[in-house]
């Protein structure tokens, strides 16, 4: 892993071209994204998934995805089943909280099952954004609800799930993203609330969950922090805020650089989420010259980065040893549109 380089990078189609296979040869991406333009069926996926590590000389290269259930969801039936919003665990929490504390872990259990078939070990979930009104719909119903100890208690049972079946989680959007009034693919929103309320609200799910191997950012900037730069390029969010007091000391992940809430080129993007104490720049959409400028201003994965990295791939150990059937019959139980 010491050879690895602060990437993680998507790719363009559902094989790897021999572009990509040279580019990742020589700068070394600590992990890699699929997106649904990147799955087909369970040979392609496999054989790309594989062809991504070989290309790093890396049998244990994380390779990430989204799959949340709801709108976000790269793997679709008959790949995966299609699984409910955040939202619909929330719903099920209030009526019954033992009840929707079991169907969340039995979701990210699934997805687990789901993904490790195709070689996928990191899903980016869970979400611990905890949406206020006129907020963008981009989180919506993603998230678990519009209470922070609601969020907290089903972002701990989805990230055990994940855990459970040998997945790592990887917790978003820190330090939060609930109260973005635009939608980050295509701006930069604004924060203006005061640092209290941010504090009870915003950043409460991720303090209870600071234990998690990993964490991406959100592209939103806080007027009460730092009014000049999003928390994925601001060293007072990330320094202040995300390791101080939130306390999070896990590997932290950019949200994606080819989003266009973050604005200058490609290079100035990598350079200054680096520069804040980002451990790795994600770029997602595979554009080649997009990862070119990346991956130009990328360094060595060292130092607390490294650590970092390692505890994240050393806190997932193997899958416990629950069936498969016996838990998608009790999960339909709670979610019977599931199938």
């Amino acid at each position: 892993m010491s050879e690895s380089q602060t990437l993680i990078l998507g790719c363009a189609g559902r094989s790897l071209t021999r572009e990509e296979i040279s580019f990742y040869r020589g700068e070394r991406p600590w992990g890699f994204i699929l997106f649904a333009r990147n799955v087909s069926e369970p040979e392609q996926i496999r054989d790309l998934v594989a062809s991504m590590r070989d290309s790093v000389d890396r049998p244990d290269a994380p390779v990430f995805i989204d799959q949340e259930g709801g709108r976000v969801q790269r793997l679709r039936p008959p790949l995966a089943p299609n699984y409910p919003a955040g939202a619909a665990l929330g719903a099920l929490y209030r009526d019954d909280e033992e009840a929707g504390l079991r169907a969340a872990w039995l979701l990210a259990r699934l997805h687990a099952f789901d993904l490790l078939r195709y070689g996928i070990n990191a899903d980016c979930l869970p979400v611990l954004d905890v949406p206020v009104e006129g907020a963008s719909d981009v989180i919506g119903a993603r998230a678990y609800g519009k209470e922070p100890s609601i969020v907290a208690a089903l972002g701990r049972a989805v990230a055990e799930g994940l855990m459970s079946g040998g997945v790592l989680p990887v917790m978003k959007h820190i330090p939060g993203h609930g109260r973005a009034v635009a939608d980050t693919h295509f701006e930069l929103p604004t924060v203006h609330t005061r640092l209290e309320e941010l504090r009870r609200h915003d950043f409460a799910p991720f303090k209870a969950l600071n234990d998690l191997p990993i964490a991406m950012t959100a592209h939103v900037v806080f007027s009460a922090i730092d009014p000049d730069a999003p928390a994925t390029t601001s060293g007072k969010v990330v320094e202040e805020i995300i390791r101080g007091e939130i306390g999070f000391d896990g590997l932290l992940v950019s949200d994606d650089t080819s989003m266009k809430a973050l604005s200058g080129d490609f290079p100035t993007k990598a350079a200054s989420i680096l520069a804040a104490g980002v451990d790795l720049v994600l770029h997602c959409n595979g554009e080649m010259e997009e990862m070119r400028g990346i991956a130009s201003r990328a360094r060595p994965l060292e130092g607390e980065a490294l650590k970092r990295a390692e505890r994240a791939l050393a806190s997932v150990d193997g899958q416990d040893k629950a069936d498969e059937a016996d838990l998608r019959a009790e999960f339909e139980q709670y979610f019977e549109a599931v199938a």
